[in-house]
């Protein structure tokens, strides 16, 4: 089980397929850079749950079981909470498009923004 979880480097025609496909958004892992893909996976999950927690928000607004200032307030706080991202990924040195990994057959794993 432990080989079946182990990060193996990408052979040389998966880096060719790569490269051909364009900008691609799959992580590449190596120890020269372990502190920066650390980083660009702990911003990848925070912006998951911060989407995640948006759209449950959006559904607690169209149920309509929330007043109009828990509404104002929770909208503040969203939007506050995606600027605070969008800072903390500038200062990284990326965008938030920059943190929807592929996942391979599965898609992208952040859904289309807009």
């Amino acid at each position: 089980m432990a080989d079946a979880l182990r990060l193996l480097p990408a052979t040389p025609a998966e880096e060719a397929a790569d490269r051909a496909a364009g900008p691609g958004h799959r992580m590449r892992t190596g120890p020269d850079t372990v502190g920066d893909d650390l980083v660009k996976l702990v911003l990848t999950l925070v912006e998951l749950l911060r989407q995640l927690i948006e759209r449950q928000a959006l559904r607690r607004v169209d149920a309509g079981g929330l007043t109009e200032e828990q509404e104002e307030e929770l909208g503040a706080t969203l939007m506050a909470l995606h600027d605070r991202m969008t800072e903390l990924c500038t200062e990284h040195g990326y965008t938030l498009a920059d943190l929807n990994i592929d996942l391979g057959p599965l898609g992208p794993l952040l859904p289309p923004s807009g």
